[in-house]
């Protein structure tokens, strides 16, 4: 059996104010509508129940006693839609302050946690409520995934090329940086590695899908003529794993400046000069094409932004 269609809440509060000894062309100025089409709300709603709720006369309208029981009954309904109506405009008011961002290793690990923090003082500065926010690392191909099937607003991404269904934003630039332990014989080169002895040694490497491995990969493939990466000597899922293997004798690898500063101020990863490789890779903010970033995503990409000094023409 299917059940009634709820009443006009509208011609339920007319009927409450009237009752309450407003008029009912006051209660219809409460409710933003012409005496004439509140009235025309009560009657439609008098017919549907069948009954009838106020005294129509020159004087003006007075409730009838069964609209006397009506706006009693009322009562409960409306303040039940009016507690929902707050729920919801809070959960619209969370939904504006949640983001959920997915980003590739290196930038997650290195330089994510340095654009919230700042953010979060700028919006603390303004008295802006803390953010709700949900960051997913994970590999390039990772990050087009999860922004593609909307787990993410918005993903930033550390590979030369993205997607057509992708829009983009470039934010800056990483350098990838050949590195090894300080014994192995490349560390005490008097001059730059030929590209053609890099691409035949197997490195130390992410697994396929990771940016940076795509960024070496196609820095290769855009010489002339082009050369192909060897198969690596070792795939490892982090940054970290990779930088402990290389420093305590495994295969060198190629990884972010960003990522290996620290071991390389502390001399142990040597830098390693490459001949005629271009290894700088840009780093982007990607959303879904044709999609508009709202509430604190757009706020969030509007930061970084800012700070990389990127937002001009946005």
């Amino acid at each position: 059996m299917s059940l009634p269609a709820p009443p006009d809440l509208i011609a339920l509060r007319l009927l409450v104010d009237v009752a309450d000894g407003a008029s009912l062309t006051v209660a219809a100025r409460r409710q933003g509508f012409t005496q004439q089409a509140a009235s025309s709300r009560v009657a439609a709603l008098e017919r549907r129940l069948g009954v009838t709720l106020l005294e129509r006369s020159t004087r003006g309208a007075t409730p009838t006693a069964s609209g006397r029981v009506v706006a009693g009954w009322a009562l409960d309904v409306l303040d039940a839609a009016d507690r929902l109506g707050v729920s919801l405009g809070t959960l619209r008011a969370d939904a504006q302050l949640a983001v959920r961002i997915a980003a590739s290793m290196t930038v997650a690990e290195h330089l994510v946690p340095r654009w919230l923090t700042s953010w979060r003082a700028e919006r603390a500065a303004a008295g802006g409520a803390a953010p709700d926010v949900t960051l997913t690392a994970t590999n390039s191909a990772g990050v087009v995934d999860a922004v593609r099937r909307g787990e993410a607003a918005i993903g930033v991404l550390e590979t030369p090329s993205v997607p057509a269904d992708l829009e983009a934003r470039t934010v800056g630039h990483d350098e990838l940086v050949l590195v090894v332990a300080p014994g192995h014989p490349w560390a005490s080169l008097r001059g730059p590695l030929p590209a053609a002895e890099l691409a035949a040694t197997p490195l130390t490497s992410r697994e396929r899908g990771s940016g940076t491995r795509l960024a070496y990969e196609q820095a290769l493939e855009r010489l002339d003529p082009p050369l192909v990466a060897s198969a690596p000597a070792a795939e490892l899922p982090t940054a970290a794993a990779i930088r402990v293997t290389v420093a305590t004798g495994g295969a060198p690898a190629v990884m972010s400046r960003i990522a290996t500063a620290d071991d390389l101020a502390a001399g142990r990863l040597v830098e390693v000069a490459v001949a005629d490789v271009d290894l700088v890779r840009p780093l982007t903010l990607v959303k879904r094409r044709g999609t508009a970033l709202t509430g604190a995503a757009r706020e969030w990409a509007l930061h970084v932004m800012t700070v990389q000094g990127t937002l001009p023409g946005v």
